[in-house]
């Protein structure tokens, strides 16, 4: 694997590490500026709704941007937005900080994918994304408890400073590592448009708002889950979400890995076991080991299908996956946002705080009938285009004279 990976993998780290570090820092935020925790509960909305429409806006902007010249923007905006986060006199401030940092998130992995994929060879590009995305699994695992310690014990601002610090890490490591990839010939934004009209980009979008979904229901609520059903303490909840980011890691490294030798067979295997293992968390929530494990499980799980559907898409979209692959990204956020609402609205009519759970698996069994759904598609018009071809002539003997 090319240098250049680790490079968008750093920006990957400090990507990730803010979009769910301020999770923990709510109370310290909210009081800061004295706001309500819902309302400083904005500022993850906010970030999520930037990336849906960041994604495909930063992309089109940058359709006539050579690609590594555009993470490098994509960096600098992500270092403005967090360094405005750090310094915000207001509560206001912050969000339009959270919401600048928010607009590189997409279209940074959407682009990135693409760069990764072809740094490398053909058979080894679900693992060149993933290497991408390992930055932003390992952000769960050490980014996000390391800075939620010091916003707890030296302040917000300052890890907000810190992360972008990271940002000019990466800014200077995509400069220096990543090659001038030269730009397609005669690809514009039409054509980056016209893979929407592909129904198998379209699956594979819907795939990724459902599978993913079903991950970020469960572990949206895992905090009441774990403390009122599982009777674990306050402060285990960070070292579990530990555990799930480790579970990313391992998911991430072996999506990408099996992927690239039989990407759909991996969607089957990955999406059915997180259903079943969702659904199985209703009854292991009740206990302290199996609720642990089965946390662990469920982020290797999820994160199996995050290397499969981004080369997924990049397939069906070739010759203008750009776009696509931003989208995409956006794709798992509107996934998050969904099944958050989805499971919150289960907690409220009274099911129990492991209800959630349930509609994760329901979530998932439905990203598997769709993977079932767009094979099944493929196959019959690959049959369909077989039997259409013209029959090769059959080659005549010429005959012999002695």
């Amino acid at each position: 694997m090319p240098l250049a990976l680790l490079a968008l993998a750093i920006g990957a780290f400090g990507i990730g590490t803010t979009e769910f570090v301020i999770m923990g820092l709510l109370p310290e935020v909210a009081g800061d500026f004295g706001v309500s925790i819902p309302t400083a509960g904005l500022l993850v909305t906010g970030y999520a709704l930037g990336v849906v429409i960041g994604a495909p806006l930063m992309t089109v902007l940058g359709t006539k941007v050579p690609r590594k010249r555009m993470l490098m923007l994509l960096m600098g905006l992500f270092i403005v937005g967090n360094l405005l986060s750090a310094v915000a006199p207001a509560f206001a401030v912050m969000l339009i900080g959270r919401v600048v940092a928010s607009l590189a998130h997409g279209a940074f992995f959407g682009i990135g994918s693409v760069v990764a994929a072809e740094l490398v060879a053909p058979d080894k590009k679900a693992g060149a994304i993933a290497m991408m995305f390992t930055g932003l699994t390992v952000a769960n695992v050490v980014g996000v408890p390391l800075g939620t310690l010091i916003g707890q014990n030296v302040g917000w601002r300052v890890t907000f400073g810190i992360v972008a610090a990271l940002g000019v890490v990466g800014l200077a490591g995509i400069a220096r590592l990543v090659p001038d990839l030269p730009k397609p010939e005669g690809v514009h934004l039409r054509h980056e448009l016209a893979a929407f009209k592909n129904a198998q980009v379209l699956l594979a979008m819907a795939m990724t708002v459902l599978g993913f979904g079903g991950v970020f229901a469960a572990i949206t609520y895992i905090a009441p889950m774990m403390t009122h059903i599982a009777g674990f303490a306050d402060g285990s909840v960070t070292w579990l979400l530990v555990l799930f980011g480790l579970g990313m890691v391992g998911g991430n490294l072996i999506g990408g890995r099996f992927a690239d030798r039989a990407l759909m067979p991996m969607l089957y295997v990955s999406l059915g076991a997180l259903a079943v293992v969702l659904a199985l968390f209703t009854l292991t929530a009740h206990n302290k080991i199996a609720a642990a494990v089965t946390i662990a499980l469920i982020g290797a799980l999820g994160f199996a299908t995050v290397p499969p559907l981004q080369k997924r898409v990049l397939d069906q979209a070739h010759g203008a996956p750009t776009l696509a692959s931003a989208v995409n990204i956006g794709a798992f956020n509107l996934g998050n946002a969904l099944s958050a609402w989805l499971g919150g609205m289960v907690i409220a009519a009274g099911f129990g705080y492991t209800a959630p759970n349930w509609v994760g698996a329901v979530l998932a069994a439905a990203a598997l009938v769709l993977a079932v759904f767009s094979a099944a598609l493929e196959r019959r018009h690959a049959t369909r285009g077989t039997a259409s071809a013209p029959a090769a002539p059959t080659a005549r003997r010429t005959p012999v004279h002695h």
